[in-house]
């Protein structure tokens, strides 16, 4: 800005029914919100992944009644992109090890050895939690 002070953060949110489904539809959103907030591609394909590994977790772990929705954000601030995923289970992620025959269980590694920062918290409103990610943007901020 002209004055100095920085922009408005970026936000977006969406709200998605727990099924196999939404883990694609949530990818094609942020894949369209990066393009449109001018994020570049390999910080965008990084996201999409985990935004992918963190939807997958709370559709497959996340047993809660019905109708309840998983809600992905986007905020962009700073030169960070940082994406969370809520769910209505209290359960906390704990990253575990993987044996090379298990069909899963890669996912928490996979976020933390991509992520700049990651990490997962109880919901403010007392039903559920949050795992998020960052991602820091090169050569911020962009044209």
């Amino acid at each position: 800005m002209v004055d100095g002070t920085p922009p408005p953060p970026k936000d977006i949110e969406w709200r998605l029914p727990r099924h196999s489904r939404s883990v694609g539809r949530s990818r094609q959103l942020l894949r369209e919100q990066a393009r449109a907030w001018k994020v570049p591609d390999d910080v965008t394909e990084t996201a999409v992944l985990l935004l992918s590994e963190l939807m997958t977790n709370a559709r497959t772990h996340a047993r809660v009644s019905p109708g309840r929705e998983l809600r992905a954000r986007c905020v962009l601030r700073d030169g960070v992109l940082r994406v969370e995923v809520s769910d209505a289970s209290d359960a906390l992620p704990a990253p575990r090890t993987a044996s090379p025959d298990d069909e899963g269980g890669r996912g928490l590694a996979l976020v933390a050895a991509l992520a700049d920062e990651w990490g997962a918290h109880p919901r403010a409103c007392g039903i559920g939690k949050t795992v998020w990610y960052a991602l820091k943007l090169p050569a911020w901020p962009l044209s």
